[in-house]
């Protein structure tokens, strides 16, 4: 997927929206309108991370980082869900209790209903453009969620909250306009920033998961066990280990027994042959460490395959 070519173009939307909302705020001093511009800030700094998190996990293997540096992408994306969603979210959420305990007057409110419908308009204009991006690729949403790509994951999130809050901020704006109690507006700007926080902590803790160091998922590693057996040089596959190191970069080690008569340069060449096959048939696999070693019993296999 183009990740890159959407992060710019919602951050650049963010960033334009962030500007009017701001602008209204100055102009009304609506805590309902302050949570749509602090959110943009969200959509901009979660952006910039993401980007760099991109850049550097290019960085080519070295000494130091023998596998590559693919979990920049994991820790910026942790980053940005810790950071900019939950403190972010922490401040519009003071803001809003504090319009809801002591009411300040609000003014120019059909300009803020403006801004924030505006404001919606271009969350679901960032929202068309991730999920375009998705049906280009043939992926779906259900998909997405539940794949490693923290990045068009919190592109995603990110636009259908930034819809979400914007609808709650519209909807406080108006029932102060037609009740003439500031208090709604309070209440709106509580609302988003409780949903800031929700969402910066359950993107903190997934990658979180995925920097302590996570197995590849189970289907993927059924999928190279059943390439790695059809080879008719291998009797069995006695051990796995896993690690995912970036949404297309996997670590595998496979402890493998050969078949008898082998000698040690059949055995080197069947290993390189094997490593060509898996890594020609799954492509993601990026580092591919197979070990041969002794047949050992049929209970102590790898729970992988089973």
């Amino acid at each position: 997927m183009r990740t890159r070519r959407v992060v710019i173009l919602t951050t650049t939307i963010s960033t334009l929206f962030f500007s009017l909302n701001l602008i209204a705020f100055a102009v009304s001093g609506s805590k309902a309108v302050l949570s749509q511009a602090l959110y943009a800030v969200t959509d901009i700094l979660g952006g910039l991370m993401i980007y760099w998190g991109m850049r550097a996990s290019r960085e080519p293997p070295d000494h130091v980082h023998p596998f590559g540096r693919g979990k920049e992408r994991f820790f910026w994306a942790f980053t940005a869900g810790l950071v900019t969603f939950s403190l972010t979210g922490a401040v519009v959420m003071i803001y809003g209790i504090l319009q809801i305990l002591d009411p300040v007057r609000l003014v120019d409110l059909r300009v803020d209903i403006g801004v924030v419908a505006a404001t919606m308009c271009a969350g679901g204009l960032s929202l068309y453009l991730v999920l375009g991006e998705l049906r280009k690729f043939g992926i779906s949403v259900q998909d997405l969620m539940s794949s490693d790509s923290q990045e068009m994951k919190i592109m995603l999130v990110q636009d259908v909250l930034g819809v979400v809050g914007a609808l709650v901020a519209l909807t406080g704006i108006s029932l102060v306009y037609l009740l003439h109690d500031g208090r709604f507006d309070g209440v709106a700007a509580a609302f988003v920033g409780a949903i800031l926080i929700g969402a910066g902590i359950e993107f903190a803790m997934e990658a979180k998961e995925l920097l302590v160091g996570k197995a590849i998922p189970v289907t993927e590693g059924k999928e190279i066990l059943s390439i790695v057996e059809r080879y008719p040089f291998i009797r069995g596959v006695e051990g796995m280990q896993s690690m995912v190191l970036g949404p297309e970069d996997l670590l595998v080690i496979l402890k493998l027994n050969f078949v008898d008569g082998l000698n040690t340069d059949d055995i080197e060449m069947h290993i390189d042959q094997l490593r060509r096959f898996v890594m020609g048939q799954c492509p993601s696999v990026r580092h591919l460490i197979l070990e041969p070693v002794a047949e050992r019993s049929a209970q102590r296999r790898i729970p992988h395959a089973e």
